[in-house]
């Protein structure tokens, strides 16, 4: 990997290293032994997964978002060193084409999580829209794939997600994602490109969004992953924390604090 333009010594990039152990098939979600072993699809699924279907058939990712690739994430986004771009589309070309199997005979849509037109024009660039290209180039059928930047917008300026609770981060982002040309989305596979996937309420709100206006699968990768470990006892505690809970009512626990109930989304 040429990496001579970025200002990050060789030795701490070697440090970035694909994700190891069992995760959960749909989400990407560490799980633990318990969970280790494949349901009859041949899927593994966390304890979330098991008991909400999301708006996405599976979120890839590269690496822990942690050490040296939180820095070159941050390199880009807030330093704007782009040839990190390049380093990062390299990496998220490795779990896209993981993907490829299970994509359909049409060129699926490559879609990247879109910021509001100030945030953009403040930035000089959408950082998913890079890595998006960059990782296009790495890809051997490339011709499986089109870049479609424009499809989906956001709307309206959102608060960052840094601190914010579920209900907050669910309400920060109600509304703020369209989709400009639906007839361009209807019947098609998409994947849905970003830097990180934290909580995955981002990614939940622009597939619900996306399969909404039509659109057959939706697809999520990103070239890094906030890892927690899934446990048996995460529960609903887990489903309200990634966004799955989209009803406003609130049932309460016997400590009185509020718990969403959930239920199976719907496209």
């Amino acid at each position: 990997m040429n990496v001579s333009r970025l200002p990050v010594c060789p030795d701490c990039l070697a440090t970035i290293e694909p994700i190891q152990g069992p995760v959960c098939s749909i989400c990407g979600e560490r799980v633990l032994s318990s969970y280790a072993l494949c349901d009859d699809d041949g899927l593994r699924r966390c304890p979330v997964c098991r008991r909400a279907e999301r708006p996405f058939e599976r979120a890839v990712a590269y690496g822990s978002y942690d050490g040296a690739l939180r820095e070159l994430v941050h390199l880009l986004k807030y330093n704007g060193v782009r040839p990190a771009a390049g380093s990062m589309g390299r990496m998220l070309a490795e779990p896209v084409s993981v993907l490829e199997p299970e994509f359909g005979q049409t060129p699926v849509l490559v879609v990247p999580v879109p910021l509001y037109s100030r945030k953009r024009s403040a930035r000089g660039f959408n950082q998913a829209e890079l890595i998006a290209l960059a990782a296009l180039k790495g890809i051997a059928q490339r011709e499986r794939l089109e870049l479609a930047s424009h499809i989906l917008l956001r709307t309206r300026e959102t608060h960052s997600q840094i601190g914010l609770t579920s209900h907050q981060r669910r309400e920060n982002l109600r509304g703020a994602f369209k989709v400009s040309r639906p007839q361009q989305v209807t019947g098609r596979e998409v994947l849905l490109v970003d830097d990180v996937y934290t909580t995955g309420t981002t990614a939940t709100e622009c597939a619900r969004v996306l399969r909404r206006a039509g659109a057959d699968k939706v697809w999520v990768a990103t070239v890094a992953r906030t890892l927690k470990l899934a446990s048996k006892n995460e529960g609903l505690k887990s489903l309200e924390f990634q966004g799955l809970n989209d009803e406003p009512e609130l049932a309460e626990t016997s400590d009185g604090n509020h718990l969403e109930t959930f239920e199976t989304l719907s496209h």
